[in-house]
């Protein structure tokens, strides 16, 4: 008899009924303190060539519903390597249809980092000679909140990750920025030492991430709407950084995320904060010049429409830095589904890819560090 599961790290789903693989009924969990839900992640066992259907019957309700177009889901027997499967959504109901060839295979919205790989590898790169970590404090449920630091430069340069933490695709990104970043022979990595100080938080909501939340953290806060007026009790994250921020100053600043609904990565400005001037259009475009020109799965006509001068968020993260301290800040948007461009039928966006394009990042960054201040 078939089975689900998802009570461990990262996992989310609701079984309601899994008598018939043929037509197995399910429903994702909202945060814990908020009513946000997209992110799935759980184990079929016991369904060896089975002709499944694996029916998400609250998808309807999702909080983005533009997620679901075109979509296929991802699946996996090892959780190392994870592929695409038929996927459809009837206007109501997400249906994974897939037929395992083992009799335990897992699903997901996009491929998981759990937070025990989070702390593999990030315990990798903090031994690293070049890297300086140290702990800003603790999230609400009491995991560290690492930051690593590295270079000697004059430039400061922050860049975070996975404010969401269903999002995934930051910490595989970060797999490949911080590998290249501390890789004592890399050219590049060498030559933005040499110009910057750069900071990282390779992970800034451990606490959704372990509880398979999509947005929020253990308080129910949206981190992304919290950077003006964060606090210890709702969103710890974001008060930390931001105080350590004040600290040290700011000249850049990226923030690496995904989007539900647009098949394709782009990068997304400040523009609208009161403070946008000639100067910040300048620093944005030869950062996405430069992107364009090294990265193959980079592309600049999909994206978010521009708000009107002044009418920016500044709870956002993004416009709330670049308002404080006048410097390039942008946010990276990667795909949950394929890619329109340069897209892969079998694995669709995927780890790896995310990986490379932290390590093009890291090639931009080097390119342009010099044009940061006058």
């Amino acid at each position: 008899m078939a089975a689900i599961h998802a009570d461990f790290d990262g996992g989310n789903i609701r079984c309601l009924d899994a008598s018939t693989p043929s037509d197995v009924r399910l429903e994702i969990v909202p945060d814990g303190k908020a009513k946000f839900f997209q992110w799935f992640y759980f184990r079929l066992i016991g369904a060896k060539g089975e002709a499944c259907r694996l029916n998400i019957t609250n998808a309807h309700a999702a909080s983005y519903q533009g997620g679901w177009k075109d979509y296929r889901a991802v699946a996996s027997y090892d959780r190392e390597t994870w592929f695409r499967v038929d996927t459809a959504f009837d206007g109501k109901t997400l249906s994974i249809q897939h037929q395992p060839a083992h009799n335990s295979v897992y699903y997901a919205y996009f491929a998981p980092y759990t937070t025990e790989r989070y702390h593999d590898f990030v315990g990798r790169m903090m031994v690293s000679p070049l890297a300086e970590t140290t702990s800003l404090g603790q999230t609400l449920d009491g995991q560290n909140i690492d930051l690593i630091k590295t270079g000697s430069g004059e430039r400061v340069m922050w860049v975070i990750a996975r404010q969401h933490p269903g999002e995934t695709m930051g910490s595989w990104w970060m797999e490949g920025f911080l590998s290249r970043l501390l890789d004592e022979n890399d050219e590049a990595a060498k030559m933005l030492q040499n110009k910057a100080t750069v900071y990282v938080v390779p992970c800034m909501n451990l606490d959704g991430a372990r509880r398979g939340h999509l947005r929020t953290n253990a308080a129910g806060t949206d981190l992304n709407r919290a950077w003006r007026n964060a606090s210890m009790e709702k969103s710890p994250e974001v008060f930390l950084v931001r105080e350590e921020m004040r600290k040290s100053s700011v000249d850049f600043f990226l923030d690496v995320h995904g989007d539900e609904a647009i098949p394709n990565n782009f990068l997304d400005g400040a523009h609208g904060i009161p403070a946008w001037d000639d100067t910040h259009t300048a620093r944005l475009e030869k950062y996405s010049d430069a992107l364009l020109a090294i990265s193959k799965d980079f592309q600049t006509k999909d994206g978010y429409p521009k708000p009107a001068p002044g009418a920016a968020n500044l709870d956002i993260a993004t416009n709330y830095v670049a308002q404080e301290w006048g410097c390039l800040a942008m946010t990276l948007e990667m795909p949950f589904k394929d890619a329109n461009v340069n897209p892969d039928p079998h694995y669709g966006w995927s780890p790896e890819r995310c990986r490379q394009l932290g390590r093009d990042n890291l090639a931009v960054m080097a390119e342009i560090v010099d044009d940061l201040r006058p």
